[in-house]
């Protein structure tokens, strides 16, 4: 499965690229060679510190690009009384009886702990396109599931969080 990102997810990915090419990879050059000055390699711990931040930082570059080129590029539009990616979603749970506020992301931004989910989720499939009022089930496997109600839709929610590096 490829993954989803959005227009303004790879701009965001593209900045990041550039300032860590232009500025962090300068850094660490810096940080290798100052410490490679300060004489025996075998135990100078700053040597390794900044090999080691040096790589991680060419391997975060590294990823990056591969996401950008292999990404499935998804519409982050929807209507204005829909939801959409990137919009944050009050819904009610019927069997517990509980609100919760879930921001729609793409497969790169998911994290549940934070209420961020998949447009690929089971609730996100569910969710994607609906309005507020809305009774939902949201399939969790053959014949299984939950209902859900939109209860509010966001439109105005930033678009701040980053790309989590793995």
């Amino acid at each position: 499965m490829r993954n989803q990102l959005t227009e303004n997810d790879i701009k965001k990915m593209q900045e990041e690229i550039e300032y860590r090419k232009l500025v962090v990879r300068q850094e660490a050059l810096e940080d290798v060679k100052s410490a490679r000055a300060q004489g025996d390699l075998s135990e100078n711990f700053e040597y390794y510190a900044a090999k080691k931040f040096k790589n991680k930082n060419e391997s975060r570059i590294r990823f990056l690009e591969r996401m950008i080129r292999t990404a499935e590029v998804i519409e982050d539009d929807s209507a204005a009384d829909e939801v959409g990616v990137n919009n944050r979603v009050d819904v009610w749970f019927e069997e517990d009886c509980e609100m919760e506020t879930y921001k729609i992301v793409t497969t790169m931004r998911q994290n549940s702990l934070e209420g961020l989910i998949s447009v690929e989720s089971p609730l996100g499939k569910a969710l994607i396109g609906k309005k507020v009022g809305d009774r939902v089930f949201v399939e969790i496997g053959k014949g299984a599931g939950y209902y859900v109600v939109v209860k509010a839709i966001d439109k105005t929610a930033t678009d701040d969080e980053q790309i989590r590096s793995f």
